[in-house]
């Protein structure tokens, strides 16, 4: 049974029958506080508590508390045009190219709202015109086209537009102040539109060449496009930001601007972009690859060989690679970000030069892939680092996961 000692004015002293531990305090801590000389609720004496004795002097223990890591509030969103700003504050980014980027997502916005109602409005089947590249545009090509071109002209940010659509770069002659490049597909696998599939749009924003700069007071219209074209014809690595924008079940606007991937998903309710995939890495490996069968017999035999390779029994689990083919890039890159695997869309007899865009396709996707921890190669070099030499030039591509390009490799090699 406990012993009760009386309370002194500066210190109290409790013992107990148990063995009797002694730590240290200052005379400040010691001291009761009117709380503690309250009784408590039962009406008994602080006195009658059991307790350990504190007495003694030596050397104070510090105590460390850990820092409680602070919970995201449910509520607490950060949506595009917040991230842009912060990045901005760090440096990452300046002014102007933020300007640039939100209007690229106000485009996808509007790309977005007339995708899921094409059917409603009458946008799905085919314009009845072509473009550069000998491919039928459909309806949404071209609007979509125009909606990417108004949003750069009037953010007063871009020099030099170049889209898949267009013949060739077109300088904005309403910059106020800026002279940025921005390549870009409007409709990425736009065969999908009318059966209400995944597409996508892919973009890319290079810093001004400033020896390809127009000066429309002392240039003629031909020197003034050369200079556009020479101006815009730059290797990936001179990427200052590229992304997409995925048109699916959600939006989901994904970006990188050389400091990660980051994804974002357009939330209905007010139109906002929120971000929802934070400093996104691919998976080292994966066990999906993407390829276009139907032309199989018009490979290589090295890549036929890789192919089947996938598709024997093995791994951790004795199963095959799964196939999987969007028809959309967009898509394809957004689910191996995810999920990790490989996209190849290679040369074959009838496309020597391959069949991707190069400046506004591959480029773009190479960057962010790389971004996330992921290669990109043409099957003998790098894709950020091939010079193009065209607008609309085109390449074979090989994309996805550090370990599955590796792997490709030693079966092109």
């Amino acid at each position: 049974m406990a012993e009760s000692i009386p309370i002194s004015p500066s210190t109290a002293l409790f013992s107990t029958t148990t063995t009797t531990t002694t730590t240290t305090s200052s005379i400040s801590n010691l001291r009761p506080s009117y709380h503690e000389l309250k009784p408590y609720r039962t009406g008994k004496p602080i006195s009658s508590l059991c307790c350990q004795a504190v007495a003694g002097a030596g050397p104070t223990i510090p105590t460390t508390t850990p820092t409680p890591t602070k919970k995201k509030n449910r509520y607490e969103i950060e949506n595009l045009t917040t991230w842009l700003l912060k990045q901005e504050q760090a440096g990452h980014i300046d002014a102007e190219l933020t300007i640039v980027l939100s209007s690229i997502s106000l485009a996808c916005k509007q790309i977005a709202s007339l995708l899921q109602r094409s059917s409603i409005i009458n946008l799905t089947g085919a314009q009845g015109t072509m473009n550069i590249q000998g491919e039928d545009q459909k309806k949404l090509d071209v609007i979509s086209n125009e909606l990417f071109c108004n949003c750069l002209r009037s953010c007063g940010r871009t020099g030099i537009i170049a889209s898949e659509e267009e013949d060739v770069p077109v300088a904005v002659e309403e910059t106020s102040s800026g002279n940025y490049i921005v390549v870009f597909d409007p409709i990425d696998g736009s065969a999908n539109i009318d059966i209400g599939l995944t597409t996508g749009s892919i973009f890319g924003i290079y810093a001004p060449d400033e020896q390809c700069l127009v000066d429309y007071d002392t240039d003629t219209l031909d020197e003034a496009k050369e200079k556009c074209i020479v101006s815009v014809c730059q290797p990936g690595s001179n990427l200052l930001a590229a992304g997409y924008c995925l048109y699916s079940s959600s939006v989901v606007f994904t970006i990188s601007i050389g400091t990660g991937v980051h994804g974002f998903t357009l939330d209905p309710a007010y139109g906002e972009f929120v971000l929802t995939h934070e400093d996104i890495k691919i998976p080292k490996s994966g066990r999906i690859y993407s390829f276009n069968e139907g032309n199989f017999d018009m490979w290589d035999s090295k890549l036929q060989s890789y192919l089947n390779h996938l598709r024997k029994p093995g791994g951790p689990n004795g199963k095959p690679y799964s196939g999987r083919y969007i028809g959309c890039l967009v898509g394809e890159i957004h689910r191996m970000l995810l999920y990790g695997g490989i996209y190849g869309n290679p040369s074959n007899e009838k496309a020597k030069g391959g069949n991707l865009r190069l400046l506004y396709e591959c480029a773009p996707m190479s960057y962010l892939v790389e971004q996330a921890g992921g290669k990109a190669i043409d099957g003998v070099q790098r894709i950020l680092d091939i010079q193009p030499d065209q607008v609309h030039q085109r390449t074979p591509i090989f994309i996805g996961s550090p370990d599955e390009i590796d792997k490709l490799v030693t079966y092109l090699a």
